[in-house]
């Protein structure tokens, strides 16, 4: 995603803050936003394997850019986080306004 991506879910997105241990997103449920890092570190837990991601990554965005919408992975927070979250009405808002904006989230997302 370019900065100016980010600024863009900055503007339609809520920051807050998550304890550490808190699962943000359970595999196989209804995705119903993202969420970018800000601070701390998560662990995601998919069948392709174990991640710890920190700040600039961006999870959920798979059942957001899909075509059943599920989560693909289970998300938590090893540390207390803070994180910007997306919703489901307005990252397609988003994709609405800018044909390739989907394209570069799946783009950044798949570089971690």
């Amino acid at each position: 995603m370019t900065p100016e991506d980010l600024q863009l879910l900055e503007t339609v997105g809520t920051e807050t803050e998550v304890a550490a241990g808190q699962v943000l997103i359970e595999h196989g449920q209804h995705g119903t936003g993202l969420y970018v890092i800000l601070e701390g570190n998560i662990r995601v837990e998919a069948p392709e394997g174990v991640r710890e991601l920190g700040p600039g990554a961006c999870v959920g965005e798979r059942a957001l850019l899909s075509v059943d919408g599920k989560r693909t992975a289970r998300v938590r927070t090893t540390t207390t986080c803070r994180v910007l979250a997306v919703d489901r009405v307005e990252f397609d808002r988003l994709c609405a306004d800018d044909a390739g904006f989907a394209d570069r989230v799946a783009a950044a997302a798949g570089s971690l």
